[in-house]
């Protein structure tokens, strides 16, 4: 039995060429395609030269390499039947020209379909046990390599670009901007190509592989035949595999950013219900709020009387929120001049506000004391084990099952709500040490400080509030 591709193509090629009777007219060979697929491009060059009346015998080397599919092999016998053009099955001795080839093809096709079902049901089979064990299939993804056991293991240099793509989001950059990025440095993508689109940006935020867990058979074969696959909404199961390997993200990293997806899905919305989506366009965008209404301001350029000028207004002064607004309109000018005084006023009273964050991060501290992750395992464990007592006896345990269902929400919430905390000490912490290293003042506006420290910036009638991200609040006159 002739099994490589290579070898068949030049088996054909001699024994067409050795009969004088023939005319050879080529090898038409779609590699490492099944009988199943559809859309082989040889298979149709075949068919076209022989609808153009240019071939009248095709020679296959059996009907599984033909079509699998009973259906298809049937209407193309018939095709070409009807076009004069005779199909010779090596290994079953079948002329589709015969007066029972028609009746041969259709009983051992369908034997051939059955095989086709039968692989692709042992395929199948042999892939959940594959998930079971936490084995992931062939895939393409930046930063991790499939070894050949089935683990994911990490690639150092694409897991540095995947650690960059988490911190800059977290820095305030929406995904279309880490995409520009990446395409101006020639990074490639996961598949190899040069143009990053947003989509691709966003399924590296949300793969919960990069935090060292697996979501296996996201997707499942609907069609043994035509291939076609859907996404798994619960019709096959799925597999959640935590610890499965080596993460590239911290957990609790990997958790605030789909905090924060969710956050920036809608920032703001306006009394008359109209929601704001996320912006950065500017380091002020968005955190700049009206102390009289609640809005935001928004960036305008003002020409008055030929003096060009960038001033913030609030929007209820410029569109319908219903909201009646009368908070002044503020250069950008003085809100930079702001960032400065209310950064430079802590560097000159540096022992009160260390003392000031060392209170916040206490504060922080002492609200996350009350639930802790341990002790709701404990309580969970203790009530698997009474669940399962109860089940073996037969008596009711929906109350049971009903306390540990709320548990592992509250378990959830209560992790993320800790990396909330690990995050805002973070950021105590990191304020702490720029105020100690840092010895002179500002003298000028600095962007990437803004967007770093700063988390509100609230405007008044007679003084602007900086509100720094570390729970600091400073009063500039202005």
């Amino acid at each position: 039995m002739l099994h490589s591709l290579s070898s068949q193509v030049s088996y054909y090629n001699q024994l067409i060429q050795s009969n004088p009777e023939w005319l050879f007219c080529g090898v038409y060979a779609d590699e490492a395609l099944t009988g199943t697929k559809e859309n082989r491009a040889e298979f149709q060059k075949l068919l076209n030269r022989c609808r153009r009346g240019e071939i009248d015998l095709i020679l296959t080397k059996s009907i599984s390499r033909f079509a699998r599919n009973t259906v298809t092999l049937l209407e193309t016998v018939r095709e070409l039947k009807s076009l004069g053009v005779d199909v010779y099955f090596e290994e079953q001795r079948i002329h589709s020209m015969s007066s029972d080839g028609e009746l041969m093809l259709s009983i051992l096709a369908s034997y051939a379909q059955e095989e086709s079902y039968s692989a692709s049901e042992n395929k199948k089979w042999q892939m959940r046990k594959d998930f079971e064990q936490g084995k992931v299939g062939s895939m393409r993804m930046l930063g991790y390599r499939r070894t050949k056991f089935g683990k994911l293991e990490i690639v150092p240099e694409e897991a540095e670009i995947v650690r960059s793509i988490y911190r800059w989001f977290m820095e305030g950059m929406t995904p279309y901007k880490i995409a520009c990025i990446l395409i101006e440095k020639g990074i490639p993508t996961p598949s190899g190509k040069e143009q990053w689109h947003l989509s691709t940006v966003k399924s590296i935020l949300t793969n919960e592989k990069y935090k060292g867990s697996a979501l296996l058979q996201k997707k499942f074969t609907v069609d043994f035949l035509t291939k076609k696959t859907k996404v798994n909404e619960g019709e096959v199961p799925q597999y959640y595999v935590e610890g499965n390997h080596e993460a590239i993200i911290p957990k609790e990293i990997y958790l605030q950013v789909q905090e924060e997806l969710v956050r920036r899905r809608v920032v703001k919305t306006s009394a008359n219900g109209k929601k704001r989506s996320y912006s950065c366009n500017h380091c002020f965008s968005q955190i700049v709020i009206c102390g009289d209404c609640g809005e935001m301001f928004r960036r305008l350029r003002w020409n008055n009387r030929g003096v060009k000028s960038i001033v913030w207004r609030c929007i209820s002064r410029l569109e319908s929120t219903g909201l009646e607004c009368h908070a002044r309109t503020i250069n950008e000018l003085i809100l930079q001049d702001a960032v400065v005084k209310a950064i430079n006023q802590m560097l000159g009273d540096k022992s009160s506000y260390q003392a000031q964050l060392q209170f916040n991060i206490a504060s922080v501290i002492r609200a996350s004391q009350a639930t802790s992750v341990e002790n709701i395992d404990e309580k969970l464990m203790a009530l698997q084990q009474e669940l399962i007592q109860k089940a073996q006896s037969k008596e009711a345990y929906d109350e049971i099952a009903d306390e540990i269902f709320r548990l592992r929400e509250l378990r959830q919430k209560t992790t993320v709500d800790t990396a909330a905390r690990d995050e805002q000490i973070k950021r105590i912490n990191d304020l702490q040490d720029y105020i100690a290293q840092q010895t002179t003042h500002l003298t000028e506006f600095d962007e990437s400080l803004v967007r770093r420290w700063i988390k509100q910036i609230t405007i008044w009638d007679d003084h602007i509030t900086v509100e720094l991200k570390s729970g600091v609040s400073i009063d500039i006159d202005a």
